[in-house]
């Protein structure tokens, strides 16, 4: 490991207390990077503070010291229940990394008490701890955070803890927004303190940050971090210890080149990354049939309890494969991580530096590796503008063994492989449709054929975007796909039990409906379809029910006017005649008829 040095701690204008050293020393951290001599003097000195810097350059420390700093250095000690600082970061994986982080600093310091508050747990539970415990330090996601606000009831009041406030850390502010945090941190921003010191840290300066820079901080000072050497004339965002390669091959081939180059990097251990929470489904249920004597392990967003476990083991081995999507692009620190591996490029440039910065951290080397089409070339010139990102290039292997009949006998014999194949398709084509960068990413230059091929799927989905093509490059299997079961026996079980009910109802209506064939990703937006028009009838339906009502009433009170004397015969009629509800019959309705006993 090289080390990325500015100085010693000691070194600092602003002496850390002796246990805050004693930590470092016991972490290994001997030496600031540049984002942590420029950041903490700054916090130290009542600053707010925006701070860019590569990913990997060590922000987490450059907030996690000051705060300690600042909550040893109050007049009055904090109590149980009053909070003293807020750290907000964008997924629970980044939150628990913090958190670690923070603990081994607040070990020494028995009197601070730390909570994590993240999606994936029971809030009622967060609650408990909180009132026993207490946290004087919280790392939380934005949206259980906010939640927590709104606890009230349970006997949390949040809002009056935080009155206390010193310290709001928001971490990978950009990714924040992006993820359509927004409107929580608006609220969050709305029920703190003013009276506070802001920190807004992020690999990447975008637009939506400025403005969350303008909302949040008072007068904050701006810190950029640049890579050294040839990299600081370039504005590089990569770090400069980062090897970056990419592949073209064809679609049908990029499958056979992934498995060739994870069989042979056994010993090391990688990151994958695909574009859709399906794919990964996809690709890691085949990865871990065709990949032996490797650890394969799969984490996406859409995952709701097993993700803290699977991030933490993965964490642990020295060597294996993680499977995912962008969740795990940001700020996430896993020790060793040999190779980052691009199957699918990122929607978004800037997804692609930050994929890449999960290597190459705090001085150590790396490598990443992204897979193209021969239509995506033009993405690597792209890159080295744009992102300042250059990419040296990677021949694919030739003579690699053709693992796609073996895929697609996977789908054969078990169905749940299968459905997860048409899925990741489908969820594949959705993904690159809204391709940030679409001139070069483009829909209608895909070739579908080869890609199904490559996804080693038995037949071509339907779906709206392959309507009214014609495939003869790709051959469907010779079966009926409806008869692969699936090898779980409760599943099939279920499946054949349900087959049954949709044959009796097919025989009791006296026709065959083809449920079956109808396109997935269609069904959602025609149920909505028809729930609009059927409030809308219904609405039309009451608005004519109300006219009526209300000519009604006007007939009534034109009679009980007649009655009372007050009108003529000939008024009562002219006034039933212009009606909107039409002429009414008035024939044989003499002074007697109306009047009745009066």
């Amino acid at each position: 490991m090289e080390h990325v040095t500015e100085g010693s701690w000691e070194s600092l204008p602003v002496r850390l207390h002796p246990r805050v050293l004693g930590a470092l020393r016991e972490l290994g951290f001997p030496h600031m990077t540049p984002v942590q001599s420029a950041a903490i003097p700054l916090f130290l000195r009542n600053k707010d503070v925006a701070a860019e810097a590569v990913t990997g350059s060590g922000k987490t420390l450059a907030f996690v010291i000051p705060i300690l700093e600042i909550l040893l250095r109050r007049e009055e000690k904090l109590k149980r229940h009053q909070v003293g600082a807020i750290i907000i970061t964008p997924t629970r994986e980044l939150a628990v990394q913090i958190d670690e982080v923070l603990a081994h600093f607040t070990k020494p310091f028995p009197q601070f008490s730390q909570i994590l508050w993240i999606g994936g747990r029971n809030p009622g539970e967060d609650v408990s701890r909180f009132k026993e415990h207490g946290g004087n330090i919280i790392v939380a996601t934005p949206g259980r955070l906010e939640d927590m606000f709104r606890r009230k009831a349970e006997g949390l009041d949040l809002a009056s803890c935080v009155r206390s406030l010193d310290v709001l850390v928001l971490d990978e502010a950009d990714r924040l927004l992006d993820m359509g945090f927004e409107a929580s941190i608006n609220t969050i921003l709305e029920l703190l303190p003013k009276q506070r010191r802001t920190g807004l840290f992020s690999a990447t300066q975008t637009q939506e940050v400025e403005s969350l820079v303008r909302a949040g901080l008072r007068n904050p000072v701006r810190v950029s971090v640049k890579e050294k050497g040839a990299a600081a004339s370039s504005t590089q965002k990569t770090p400069s210890r980062l090897e970056n390669h990419y592949m073209v091959c064809k679609a049908d081939e990029k499958f056979n080149q992934l498995v060739h180059f994870l069989r042979n990097h056994k010993q090391e251990k990688h990151l994958v990354f695909f574009s859709t929470c399906a794919c990964v489904e996809y690709y890691g249920k085949a990865l871990e049939a065709l990949v032996k004597g490797v650890e394969v392990m799969c984490i996406h967003g859409k995952m709701k309890f097993k993700r803290n476990k699977i991030f933490m083991g993965f964490r642990q081995l020295q060597s294996g494969i993680l499977v995912c999507t962008d969740v795990m692009a940001r700020g996430i620190d896993i020790p060793e991580v040999n190779w980052v591996l691009q199957y699918d490029p990122p929607s978004s440039a800037s997804a692609f530096v930050h994929r890449c910065g999960r290597t190459a951290r705090i001085g150590h080397g790396g490598s990443a590796l992204v897979f193209l089409l021969p239509m995506e070339a033009a993405y690597v010139n792209f890159l080295a503008i744009n992102q300042k990102c250059p990419l040296q290039e990677m021949q694919p292997q030739k003579h690699t063994a053709d693992l796609l009949p073996k895929l697609r006998a996977l789908a054969l014999a078990d169905r749940a492989v299968f459905e997860k194949g048409m899925r990741a398709f489908v969820s594949f084509v959705q993904a690159y449709a809204k391709h940030e960068c679409s001139l070069i990413f483009r829909l209608k230059d895909l070739d579908f054929a080869a890609l199904a091929r490559g996804f080693a799927l038995l037949k071509m989905p339907r779906m709206p975007e392959l309507r009214g093509q014609q495939f003869p490059d790709f051959v469907p299997v010779d079966v009926d796909t409806d008869t692969i079961p699936f090898r779980d026996k409760i599943r099939e079980k279920q499946r054949q039990k349900l087959l049954e009910q949709r044959k009796e109802k097919t025989d009791n209506e006296g026709r065959r409906r083809f449920v079956k064939n109808k396109a997935w990703s269609k069904q959602k937006a025609k149920r909505e379809k028809k729930k609009v028009n059927k409030k809308r009838k219904r609405e039309e339906g009451s608005e004519l029910e109300d006219e009526d009502t209300e000519e009604l009433l006007k007939d009534t009170r034109l009679l009980r006017k007649f009655r009372k004397g007050r009108i003529t015969e000939e008024e009562l009629e002219k006034g039933l005649l212009t009606s909107t509800r039409g002429p009414v019959r008035t024939e044989g309705l003499g002074v007697s008829d109306v009047e009745g006993d009066g």
